[in-house]
């Protein structure tokens, strides 16, 4: 068995390289089980794939996995989006931590046992990938300060909602830009008093040219920023007070009278349907609430349609 596994492999390679607990990079993945599939997709997922195609990996060391009901995919904004088309697909998503400076390590890892696992039999081809990327992480931002679950904790606090947001602007200089307002003044200003408890922001990874083949490759490499808004409260009670807007980027504070916020605020619409104006130089592409699920049922999968 020693020689089958290589067992003692596994002691050289963890007394080298890095081993903290900060989420450095995230794998980001919303799927849309087919029509008529949705119940064996999420046995498949639950019970055989978010194990073996994600937790048991190294270096993968906290997941969730989140749904959309009908009624949460109606709240998406904006109606036209170049991240998911129609707005409403991808009812499931699934989030996983990698540890900060392992990359490398868990994509040889991951490209490998997905190829073992579809040789086996043991991926479900009944679902399309509508959003799948390895991000890095560039920063999160707290409502409480030091007070509170940080995001290390995030995908084992039960939370009761997430919302996904994505941002894409036209140029890395503008992403960079970008990032330091949303950082430094945005979202201290909206996350004070609001549900959420904490924002961790991401850039996308573009994926290995070995990668599975029914993933595409990842797009806004150097001009995209993912958002991951983890919510004390279902986002049904609470969206329209506070974040039926994130489809604009404003200024923080929402009165649109900031410099480059107000450029980039309550522009008018444009011909993808962001509610941003494109010539300010970034828009939000996708605004999509979860729940969490509850492993071990099929609660929700009747509610997708």
């Amino acid at each position: 068995m020693s020689e089958e596994t290589r067992s003692d492999t596994y002691a050289e390679l963890a007394s080298v390289g890095p081993y903290g607990v900060r989420p450095g990079h995230a794998l980001i993945t919303m799927v849309e089980p087919h029509p008529g599939h949705e119940h064996a997709y999420n046995r498949w997922y639950e019970d055989d794939h978010y194990y073996a195609g994600a937790m048991a990996m190294p270096w993968m060391f906290a997941g969730r996995r989140w749904v959309a009901t009908r009624e949460l995919q109606e709240l998406r904004r904006p109606e036209k989006s170049a991240v998911a088309q129609p707005v409403t697909a991808g009812c499931y998503l699934s989030t996983y931590w990698i540890t900060e400076g392992r990359y490398d390590e868990h994509m040889k890892w991951t490209v490998g046992i997905n190829k073992r696992l579809n040789r086996d039999g043991r991926v479900h081809q009944e679902r399309t990938h509508v959003f799948t990327s390895f991000q890095d992480h560039e920063a999160t931002v707290y409502r409480d300060g030091a007070a509170g679950p940080r995001d290390v904790h995030a995908l084992d606090h039960p939370y009761a909602g997430l919302v996904l947001q994505v941002v894409d602007t036209d140029n890395p200089d503008r992403r960079a830009a970008l990032l330091d307002r949303l950082v430094t003044r945005d979202l201290p200003h909206r996350l004070a008093g609001s549900p959420a408890a904490m924002v961790t922001i991401f850039r996308p990874t573009p994926l290995p040219g070995d990668r599975m083949t029914y993933v595409k490759q990842v797009e806004g490499v150097d001009t995209r920023l993912t958002l991951l808004w983890f919510l004390d409260q279902d986002p049904r009670t609470c969206w329209t007070h506070h974040f039926a807007d994130l489809e604009w980027l404003g200024d923080g504070d929402g009165d649109g009278d900031g410099d480059e916020g107000a450029g980039e605020g309550r522009g008018a619409s444009t011909d993808r349907g962001a509610g941003t104006d494109r010539g300010a130089g970034a828009w939000v592409e996708l605004v999509a609430p979860f729940i969490p699920t509850v492993p071990g049922t099929d609660r929700y999968v009747d509610e997708l349609r």
